[in-house]
């Protein structure tokens, strides 16, 4: 008999804390920078993401861990068995050697990069009539707007900013008493000074410039000791008790308002650039308001987002040594350019593949549906927008053209609340009507209907993606969207928009999966049918994450009952792997690479009657049970098997590709006998939609299928 699967009752034996499990995912695109096969600044851009990975990480999720350390102390993680307390203990462990990693591999690439004429300097390191012209740029354009504080009886502790570049000072005056001083750099400086750019870049960061004149800012002071600095607070801003209001401009001016919050929230880390006094250290700490312990020597830049501006600056030489090959999506084969979109999606479906394909289609869909005197109405739910959306542009001229246009969009997208609040009144002033989403539910679905009202009859044309509505991204993240003309699925997508007007979430669909009720459900149904077919059953899941505990002990249960389950998840999964008696039957796979992998595929069975979806929703609790999310049947045997194709690359990767080890691991794969392959490469260079993937043989669904089933392993 089977024991029982419970995640409490085995002790944890088959699952991992979430946070520790992102931590190991954040290393894997650390020593993503170490790979030596790649470009080099590309292998800089990678720190840099750590970086900011990092920074948010503290801010949302560990400072959430002390918001719950205060509400709840004795809060029982149920995939570790951990209070906050200890969460936080783990975490504060795992940052030192993760930081150390990162200064070793950036003293790497820093001094390749030099080899290559790509030169970040030290104020010592400049010639004469360069130290003579950062003197008097320092003059000209830093000293006039930098303002030095010393703290002190009279001069109470200032505000430090989330995230901002402070110079802090340990000063000594005549009478050898000791004060701090800070620097707080403006954001109406740049983050470097260019010094040359023919053969070579040289360039300067701001801080180190004002670091050399430091001495003469602060009077009769003498400096003692001086370190470049910067704060990060708790930026998990909680909407759970916001309610909405009767007129949807007071809920636009609360988040507004919550905004403002963010950079006041409590301290939780503090990096300096270099080791300091333990009195200075005391010090600063309590200017921040934050224990010593949280504190990290980092030598590296503090901030790193510098890197990206690096490349606007490179020659065209420069720039095919050190940067990828540019990429350009393509129009999909599948979709004629020279006929109306509208016209082919009403023949069949249509998947686009991001960023391998264009999103100019669907762009040509919404300008065609703007102008289409057959449309009668379009309604989309947006998350996160491009800063400058062509796809808002559009659906203003279309609510200028007479078109009834509802948008629901999203406030509490984080960290893209200001942009959104912008875009809505944009939206709102060109005639479209804003819904701010459903109360206590970020509305995370991907959704966007045409309606079409032709010789008194009505036609939907649904488009339903996994990933934003945001062209910027689309170039950078891989995602998939679905076009089709299906009656019943634009019937679902009505009846979806008509409950998001109600607040309605009880809603019942034919085809779609919706949560907070309807994707876990229908999931763990979709795995018992697998279940029930023991050894002969399969899964495969592609997400990006995994924490939900249901469909974990669902999944333990489909192993032991002889299911080969293959999981794509590229960053936390609180699933162990391969763990004899719970999970020996699956495999995880992590791909890494140079596009975010972002798209979520759903694939139960084998054959032809394989159920496949594209979804929103990873699996985790907040995407299942408190966000609105879609997940969509994708029927038509064209589209699955290029959603196939997608999944059966992705397992066969081994140069990008890590495996989830039964301890929690990323590890490499190695290529060992096998041929390298490289799934992303594989698609920038071969399309989905005419591939030759398979054109020896003509496979059935199902041998398809089976062929790529030990590329998992």
């Amino acid at each position: 008999m089977q024991e029982n699967y419970s995640i409490k009752q085995n002790n944890y034996k088959f699952t991992q804390n979430r946070e520790l499990s992102w931590l190991q995912f954040n290393q894997r695109v650390l020593e993503e920078a170490n790979d030596s096969t790649l470009p080099l600044l590309e292998r800089l851009k990678f720190i840099s993401i750590f970086s900011s990975n990092l920074d948010e990480f503290f801010m949302v999720r560990v400072g959430s861990l002390f918001d719950l350390k205060s509400a709840c102390p004795d809060d029982i993680d149920k995939r570790s068995g951990m209070t906050p307390s200890q969460q936080l203990e783990k975490i504060y462990e795992a940052i030192p050697p993760l930081i150390e990693l990162k200064r070793n591999i950036f003293s790497t690439v820093n001094l390749e990069l030099r080899n290559h004429g790509i030169i970040d300097l030290k104020y010592d390191e400049l010639d004469s009539d360069e130290k003579i012209y950062i003197k008097q740029y320092y003059k000209a354009n830093i000293l006039p707007i930098i303002s030095p504080i010393i703290i002190g009886s009279h001069h109470p502790v200032p505000h430090l900013d989330n995230k901002r570049l402070y110079l802090a000072t340990f000063l000594e005056d005549k009478q050898h008493k000791n004060s701090i001083g800070l620097i707080p750099i403006p954001d109406a400086l740049p983050n470097f000074v260019t010094l040359s750019n023919n053969e070579t870049l040289r360039y300067i960061r701001i801080e180190n410039i004002i670091m050399q004149f430091i001495s003469k800012l602060f009077g009769s002071y003498n400096v003692v000791e001086c370190v470049v600095t910067s704060v990060t607070r708790n930026a998990d801003i909680s909407f759970d008790d916001e309610k909405f209001e009767d007129v949807a401009s007071d809920f636009r001016s609360r988040v507004t308002s919550l905004l403002k919050n963010r950079d006041h929230l409590n301290v939780i880390r503090i990096e300096i650039s270099n080791v300091i006094s333990e009195s200075f250290l005391a010090r600063l700490a309590n200017i921040a308001s934050v224990d010593s312990k949280y504190a990290y020597v980092d030598s590296c830049p503090l901030k790193m987002g510098y890197v990206f501006q690096l490349q606007d600056l490179l020659n065209d030489n420069q720039k095919k040594e050190l940067l990828y090959t540019p990429h350009t999506p393509r129009w999909p084969e599948s979709i004629n350019k020279n006929h109306a979109i509208i016209d082919q999606v009403q023949k069949s479906d249509k998947l686009l593949f991001f960023p391998y394909d264009s999103t100019e289609p669907f762009l040509k869909l919404l300008s065609e549906a703007a102008e289409n005197k057959n449309v009668v109405s379009i309604k989309i739910t947006i998350y996160r927008l491009a800063s400058s959306s062509k796809i808002a542009r559009l659906l203003c001229r279309a609510a200028e053209n007479g078109k009834q246009v509802i948008v629901m969009m999203e406030l509490r997208a984080r960290f893209d609340e200001a942009n959104n609040i912008q875009w809505s009144k944009i939206l709102e002033n060109s005639g479209c009507q804003i819904l701010y989403g459903v109360e206590d539910f970020k509305c995370h679905s991907k959704i966007c209907q045409i309606t079409l009202r032709n010789k008194g009859k009505l036609h939907y044309i649904t488009q339903i993606g996994t990933g934003n509505y945001n062209e910027k991204t689309n170039t950078m993240y891989t995602d998939l969207s679905l076009i089709t003309a299906s009656k019943s699925i634009g019937e679902d997508a009505t009846a979806f928009f008509q409950n998001l007007l109600v607040n309605n979430l009880h809603g019942q669909y034919k085809e779609l999966l919706v949560s907070p009720e309807g994707i876990e459900n229908s999931v763990i149904s979709l795995i018992e049918e697998q279940i029930k077919n023991g050894e002969d059953g399969y899964v495969c899941i592609k997400i990006n994450s995994l924490t939900d505990c249901e469909l974990i002990e669902k999944l333990v249960e489909a192993s032991q009952a002889g299911v080969h389950i293959d999981l794509i998840i590229r960053g936390i999964c609180c699933l162990l792997p391969e763990i004899t008696g719970y999970t020996e039957n699956i495999h995880i796979t992590s791909i890494v690479g140079r596009f975010l992998e972002h798209a979520r595929i759903y694939c139960f069975g084998k054959g032809d009657k394989s159920k496949i979806y594209i979804s929103s929703a990873d699996f985790m609790g907040r995407n299942l049970h408190h966000r609105v999310e879609i997940a969509c049947p994708v029927e038509s045997k064209e589209m699955k098997n290029e959603l196939l194709r997608i999944l059966s690359s992705q397992l066969k990767d081994n140069i990008k590709a890590s495996n989830i080890t039964s301890d929690g691991v990323f590890k490499r794969k190695t290529c060992l006998s096998k041929l390298p392959y490289d799934s992303q490469d594989y698609f920038i260079h071969n399309t989905i939609h005419k591939s030759t993937y398979f054109a020896e043989k003509k496979f059935t669904l199902l041998e398809k299928l089976l062929k790529f089933l030990p590329f998992s392993h």
